[in-house]
């Protein structure tokens, strides 16, 4: 009886903490081809943006991040900039098979 009481407490625990599997990072495969440099920028912002949340176990929110909020480029290119970081965000949360 004691066993299944120390067997239920452990799982029990487990489930409430939460398993601390590690997570595999991987490198970002290569941006789309027709992205300038300014979306260039915000895919690999974006992909490691992302890769940060799933390390800290944070629920992906794109808005979030800063450099998604204030991109860290000319305002005539905020759009490209954006672009390039969801989908680099995209990519890192759902990554190639």
């Amino acid at each position: 009886m004691k066993k299944i009481l120390a067997g239920c407490a452990l799982g029990l625990s487990l489930l409430v903490a939460g398993c601390a599997h590690p997570v595999p990072l991987y490198p970002p495969p290569p941006p789309p081809p027709v992205f300038d440099a300014y979306a260039q920028h915000g895919y690999f912002d974006g992909f490691n943006a992302a890769q940060r949340d799933i390390q800290r176990s944070r629920r992906p929110r794109i808005d979030r991040h800063e450099r998604f909020r204030n991109p860290p480029v000319p305002p005539p290119y905020w759009q490209d900039y954006r672009q390039g970081f969801r989908t680099g965000y995209e990519t890192a949360l759902h990554p190639p098979r």
